[in-house]
């Protein structure tokens, strides 16, 4: 990306303690910085920093649909992974880039400006790394780089089929990975870091990592700084196949052998007891929540009171990508709670406090957590990611600042975000991707040859 410079005017712009009416800012290098004067470009009535998106799976929009016939009786995750099997087997480098682009584009669209991309399709699909073998997380940078959005690409280490340490079926073999390959893949990624780049670690799951490649990976210099996230307590028979093997909870076998801090990104984390889940508030690691794609798949409701009155920090995600919408995870996390509790504006934990608001500002301190870019809020040298609110939609008309959040979030499924920065470059003007239509075509061709 290019970066922007430049000066603007707001009529609210959201900050970390809510909104600032008239607002100036600037950009410079592609970062937030002070504006002298109110002279600026008016961008409109409601700014707001963009979403980070903490977890993605990019191939997996090419079967968003395609797994809602009944099969048999048992339908559940591990039935749906026979089909998300059948299509990654599919996907090659250029098949994943056209795929990614479409992706990228529609989440900034949506309101997303930044995505941790949770790779694992490593090889080729008969487990053969490529001749590259770097070639596949290359064409998720290209994408994100078409697109526009900022990137924090997590390679995933993939070893094991289970908790019993078998080796990968056939169709996991393109995953897998020695802890050596692994760390020699990360060194070669991280020289393509950069501004909009960041390259993280993923532990595919506790199943697929046994405990000395954990060890050895966190113990490596690649480990010390950068984000690290997981699979973990998704679902109940992980939870009872880890209790059989390992003689412990996922979680809580994971906070007795790794020192799980802010760096930590533990997503899904959907079947937790009650020490659990106040031990992994107490730790500072994120809690990745994606609760359309947690909805689709069946796993259940994270703790979600219990969570934040211990002071834990979230953030959300895509996932499977059968929403992309920061709108509808965050009303659906919501509306989970108030189904399983019987009871209503349950994320809003003291009196008076709105729903749309308190959602809204933990995903954005979660997800800049989770990403480990400067992002999430617009402050003096963060980085430039905003979206602008339609103020014209009849969604909003005569919302004060009191209420535009909770309009944003809960007052119909009409697209609100006219507007896209990343960096300080303008992706969306006017509801349009600068690219739209070029990525679209290519997506179009692509899914069309796919089997």
């Amino acid at each position: 990306m290019t970066d922007h410079h430049g000066s603007y005017r707001a009529g609210h712009l959201w900050r970390a303690d809510g909104w600032q009416q008239a607002a100036t800012f600037g950009v410079d290098g592609g970062r937030v910085a002070r504006a002298a004067d109110a002279t600026g470009e008016a961008l409109g009535d409601w700014v707001l920093p963009g979403m980070p998106n903490l977890h993605s799976h990019a191939f997996q929009r090419a079967m968003a649909g395609l797994a809602e016939r009944r099969g048999r009786a048992d339908d559940s995750f591990w039935s749906w992974r026979e089909t998300m099997y059948t299509c990654a087997a599919a996907i090659g480098p250029d098949a994943l880039q056209a795929i990614a682009a479409q992706l990228y584009v529609e989440m900034l669209k949506a309101g997303y400006t930044q995505v941790c991309e949770f790779h694992y399709l490593h090889h080729q699909p008969d487990g053969t790394p490529y001749a590259q073998p770097e070639i596949m997380s290359l064409a998720l940078i290209e994408a994100a780089r078409e697109a526009g959005i900022a990137l924090t690409l997590l390679p995933v280490l993939y070893i094991s089929g289970g908790f019993d340490g078998r080796a990968l079926a056939a169709r996991q073999r393109r995953f897998g990975h020695t802890v050596e390959s692994y760390l020699r893949l990360l060194e070669t990624l991280r020289r393509h870091q950069s501004d909009d780049l960041r390259v993280g670690i993923a532990l595919h799951s506790l199943r697929a990592v046994p405990e000395h490649a954990m060890r050895e990976v966190l113990a490596s210099d690649d480990a010390k700084e950068a984000p690290i996230h997981i699979h973990i307590a998704e679902q109940i028979g992980e939870v009872q196949d880890c209790l059989a093997l390992r003689g412990a909870r996922p979680v809580e076998w994971l906070f007795d052998h790794a020192d799980v801090d802010a760096r930590w990104c533990l997503v899904h984390a959907t079947h937790l007891t009650a020490a659990e889940t106040t031990q992994l508030a107490r730790s500072g690691a994120v809690a990745g929540l994606c609760p359309t794609t947690e909805a689709n798949l069946g796993d259940g409701l994270f703790p979600l009171a219990a969570f934040q009155d211990a002071g834990g920090t979230l953030g959300i995600g895509s996932d499977s990508h059968i929403s992309i919408s920061p709108v509808e995870e965050l009303r659906w996390l919501e509306y989970g709670q108030r189904l399983v509790t019987r009871h209503r504006n349950v994320a809003a934990r003291q009196p008076g406090d709105s729903v749309a608001e308190t959602l809204w500002r933990a995903a954005l301190r979660g997800g800049a957590q989770a990403s480990g870019l400067p992002t999430g809020e617009l402050r003096d040298g963060a980085r430039a990611d905003l979206i602008v609110l339609d103020e014209t939609s009849p969604l909003l008309a005569g919302r004060d600042a009191r209420a535009l959040l909770d309009s944003f979030i809960f007052a119909g499924n009409t697209p609100l975000v006219r507007d896209v920065m990343v960096g300080g470059c303008w992706q969306v003007r006017g509801f349009r991707h600068r690219d739209e239509e070029r990525i679209a075509a290519r997506y179009r061709r692509t899914v069309a040859r796919l089997p």
